[in-house]
């Protein structure tokens, strides 16, 4: 992600692809929508997380729906329009109808620039690759671990900046429940791009 940043510092993102295509993860409780709030909310929330650091805050949201052919479960794929608030177009596609995770990842075009991200990667114009080493979800978890102990962890992220996501998800969930779009309120404080990620400094504010 830092690498993420630094490729677009002053090439401001217009357009954004998110993606989350994958199973139905083998717990009980996930295809429950009161449980688990449904896909968006449980999966492409991380999408949708990244893509206010690298984008910006969100305006609107019109999430689309598959129909639902199992009463009373989450919907198995949704297709949604994002309006960011600086004039930026994104979409997002969900889909839990695979039997493996097929992809999740988010691409951004900017002046000049093409990124994909993804869990493992960063893919530059389509032929630059940057790999993980293999331990960020390790280290992830060790480090949300060690915050919900009380322990020094490396948390770049304030809760309210998590809470902003997750409000962002819930318009999305809104949007598909009710056939419509759903206009987002300015987020208090909020503008441009999430500017607390990774910074320290605002971590105990």
């Amino acid at each position: 992600m830092e690498r993420a940043r630094g490729l677009l510092d002053g090439r401001p993102v217009r357009l954004a692809l998110g993606h989350w295509l994958d199973k139905v993860p083998p717990v009980g409780w996930w295809l429950n929508p009161s449980m688990s709030g449904g896909q968006i909310l449980e999966q492409a929330v991380h999408v949708l997380d990244l893509a206010r650091v690298l984008v910006g805050e969100v305006a609107m949201v019109h999430a689309v729906p598959a129909e639902n052919t199992m009463d009373g479960e989450v919907d198995r794929a949704t297709a949604a329009v994002l309006r960011f608030a600086d004039g930026a177009a994104g979409l997002l596609a969900t889909s839990c109808l695979l039997t493996r995770k097929h992809r999740v990842s988010l691409e951004v075009c900017a002046d000049g620039i093409a990124l994909e991200l993804s869990e493992t990667r960063l893919l530059v114009d389509g032929d630059r690759v940057i790999e993980d080493d293999g331990q960020a979800k390790t280290r992830v978890d060790r480090e949300f671990i060690d915050a919900v102990q009380g322990k020094n962890a490396d948390v770049r992220v304030p809760y309210r900046e998590a809470l902003r996501t997750h409000r962002l998800a819930l318009a999305l969930a809104r949007s598909a429940a009710e056939r419509r779009p759903v206009m987002l309120d300015a987020l208090e404080g909020a503008t441009g791009k999430a500017a607390a990620y990774g910074d320290p400094a605002r971590l105990t504010e």
